[in-house]
């Protein structure tokens, strides 16, 4: 049952429901297929955020949510991880909100951080360390800042966008490494960038190419990572991405590993995230998501760069190792499955 405490939270924070609708945001609906994939994270992180929001315990958030259809769940517990991280910052009630969440669900400890970092673009700065109490991983806690980044992207879009602003205050996750700040939150901005762009690769190429080349890793790493976690895309516009940036081809698949082990780690791998794995990558989504465990680092700092980055580039040198995917093939099989069905 929910408290008339836990009902008056859902309903003074959670987001209005509207504004995961592309035509509310501005942002193209090219095919019904795409709208759908595009609006259905948005929508189901709102349910989440609110069950989040209302219930008592993690523990209790967890359960309910847990009962959504597996291609959603991923998405509702990110928005729950948004609403613990915002309870576990406000001066009242406890501050383990996100740590107990965590434990409740760890399956999901991808999709949390990030989440975190969606709280920390509605709180005040004053109350982002309480916010932060329970991510401490001092790897993913870089996470967060990928989660503020697509935040800022996708609601200040003319901002971060088509302006590339760099925000010269953000939030601060930890005291360490604070030149590798701006890279984390611009993965998350290129996670935007698939929804801004509508799925569409061409016009997501576009927008990266108008970010200084300094940028661009990074942005490509996101959009790898957005494409193979929420799809929109067919095999072969997802070629299409691959061709014209190819000079990026490992920072996207580096993307689209975390977004296979994310996808793996939850026992929710989707059929779009084995096709963007394999069209990326040329490896199915277990050896993809066996990479991502074997690579990451649990030391915050490794040789003067931060744990993070040690392990995107470790990750980007063993998609390096294998041979490039060949794009061609990937939209012959995707036409021939077509033509039988």
């Amino acid at each position: 049952m929910v408290s008339a405490l836990g009902g008056l939270r859902r309903k003074i924070l959670t987001p209005d429901a509207r504004q995961a609708s592309l035509q509310v945001r501005g942002f193209p609906a090219r095919n019904p297929h795409a709208t759908a994939c595009l609006e259905l994270p948005g929508a189901t992180f709102i349910e989440g955020f609110g069950v989040g929001a209302e219930r008592g315990t993690a523990a209790e958030t967890a359960a309910i949510l847990s009962q959504i259809e597996s291609k959603r769940r991923g998405f509702a517990f990110e928005g729950a991880a948004m609403a613990m991280a915002i309870r576990d910052g406000l001066p009242i009630g406890h501050r383990h909100h996100v740590a107990d969440f965590i434990t409740a669900a760890g399956e999901h400890l991808y999709m949390i951080y990030v989440g975190v970092g969606w709280a920390l673009a509605r709180l005040p700065r004053a109350l982002h360390r309480a916010a932060l109490t329970g991510a401490t991983d001092p790897v993913l806690s870089w996470l967060a800042l990928d989660g503020y980044g697509f935040h800022q992207a996708y609601f200040h879009t003319d901002r971060y966008v088509k302006q590339q602003y760099v925000d010269p205050n953000p939030p601060v996750v930890s005291v360490r490494h604070p030149d590798y700040v701006p890279h984390a939150i611009d993965q998350g901005i290129g996670r935007a960038l698939w929804f801004v762009a509508g799925a569409d690769p061409i016009a997501a190429c576009t927008m990266i190419g108008k970010f200084r080349a300094d940028r661009r890793a990074d942005l490509f790493a996101g959009l790898g990572l957005a494409a193979t976690y929420a799809g929109g895309a067919t095999a072969g516009e997802l070629a299409m991405l691959g061709e014209h940036a190819s000079a990026y081809r490992e920072d996207i698949g580096q993307g689209a590993i975390f977004a296979a082990e994310a996808r793996s780690r939850a026992r929710i791998v989707q059929p779009n995230t084995a096709t963007a794995v394999d069209v990326f990558t040329g490896r199915t989504v277990d050896d993809a998501a066996k990479i991502a465990i074997e690579t990451r680092p649990t030391e915050p700092t490794i040789d003067g760069l931060a744990g993070y980055e040690v392990w995107r580039q470790r990750i980007r040198q063993r998609c390096l190792t294998a041979e490039p995917p060949d794009p061609t093939a990937s939209a012959a099989t995707e036409t021939t499955t077509k033509a039988e069905s």
